[in-house]
């Protein structure tokens, strides 16, 4: 989930977990009129339009589809921050690849406004073509019938737990949990949420964000929760250690951002390890020296979901574009920008993915694991209940 606002790096905070409302002047942009379409939907080898097929072969091949999709000439993304897990690269190397113009619109954009684009933009030649949510907001999207059921070329390798079984969402990139520090101003850099409780990180320890708002701020007490006897059926011991961080002094209510780093503001961020490892390269000779761990004690992953709006204005564009994004060139650049692509394993085993951007990886212990959504829902309603009671 993004930011609300653009920040030069760190989007993380924005990605929305239960801030479903949306501001007046967000609505104003997103429900803009607009003409509505014309007809796009291009016609397979197969008889099947573009617009239904539900694979590359149904619709008669990867040669059918890119044609199909250079026709169009336009794919409509949104909430694409070009600076979150290399999006940049991503959508400068696919308009080089295929004759296809990228409109991106709102950049730092949540996924509740994505959801609400594709409700108030149906049938307008606006409408986001595809769409990257939180997987809350995947599950919750398919439920209402919103995306296109479409299965990638490389279906098969995505993990049943990583898609939907009817190809409506399916997750594509994602980390770990991580504590990034800038070790120019920190003696001892802390490497586990036991280590964040040392008086000597006294005013030194944030967060990106309001974990009843931010994604990445979510995930920080959901590791904090595995690190002090929770599970996922119980962020409360999450909650109760902030408190613990925030009584200490430790934990400052400073939404940790690029900006606050490079300032010295916020030393000790707790934050997804693609958004903190980007940091060490964004901030080499400035003065910074940060430094990322993977904190052993509370292991926490998650990864962000792909699907296609099933209104889409461009629908060849957009099956393209996940062609793309599942492609052995769009994960290794996922692992470029320090993301860990779902086809690692499979691309491990293969020898498709780069064994230098993989090296390049935090490292982790252990095997990830996943909360259901029941549990996901349980612990967003926990939250919401007992964080600021928690910390203020």
């Amino acid at each position: 989930m993004r930011r609300a606002r653009p920040r030069p790096r760190i989007r993380a905070n924005g990605r929305t977990v239960a801030a479903l409302a949306l501001t007046t002047a967000t609505l104003t942009v997103l429900t803009a009129c607009g003409a509505a379409p014309e007809e796009k939907a291009e016609t397979g080898a197969n008889g099947v339009k573009s617009a239904d097929a539900t694979s590359a072969a149904d619709f008669g091949g990867m040669e059918e589809l890119v044609a199909a999709a250079e026709k169009e000439g336009e794919l409509n993304v949104i909430a694409l921050p070009p600076d979150w897990a290399n999006y940049g690269e991503l959508i400068k190397t696919f308009q080089e690849k295929y004759k296809v113009k990228i409109k991106s619109e709102t950049p730092d954009a949540s996924s509740a406004d994505e959801i609400a684009a594709v409700k108030s933009r149906k049938g307008q030649k606006r409408a986001p073509d595809v769409l990257d949510l939180g997987i809350a907001f995947a599950r919750s999207g398919a439920a209402e019938n919103l995306f296109a059921p479409y299965k990638v070329t490389a279906w098969d390798k995505i993990p049943d737990s990583q898609k939907d079984a009817d190809g409506r969402w399916y997750n594509d990139y994602g980390g770990y949990v991580s504590i990034g520090c800038d070790a120019a101003r920190i003696t001892n850099c802390p490497e586990t949420f036991a280590d964040l409780l040392k008086p000597e990180y006294k005013g030194k320890v944030a967060l990106n964000g309001n974990p009843t708002k931010s994604g990445s701020a979510f995930g920080g007490v959901y590791a904090a929760a595995l690190a002090d006897k929770g599970s996922f059926g119980d962020i409360q011991p999450g909650i109760d250690y902030f408190g613990k961080l925030k009584k200490s002094g430790n934990f400052i209510p400073v939404e940790s951002t690029p900006a606050t780093v490079e300032k010295g503001e916020t030393p000790i961020s707790i934050d997804w390890d693609y958004l903190n490892a980007g940091y060490a390269d964004q901030f080499k000779g400035k003065g910074v020296d940060w430094k990322v761990s993977v904190p052993s004690d509370g292991v926490y992953a998650q990864y962000y979901s792909q699907a296609i709006n099933k209104d889409a204005p461009n629908p060849a564009a957009a099956r393209l574009w996940m062609e793309y994004l599942y492609s052995a060139e769009g994960q290794n650049l996922w692992l470029k920008g320090y993301a860990r692509p779902v086809l690692l394993p499979a691309m491990t085993e293969d020898g498709t993915a780069d064994k230098a951007f993989v090296a390049k990886l935090p490292a982790v212990e252990g095997t990830p694991a996943f909360p259901s959504s029941e549990e996901l829902d349980k612990a967003k309603a926990t939250l919401s209940e007992n964080w600021d009671k928690a910390v203020s």
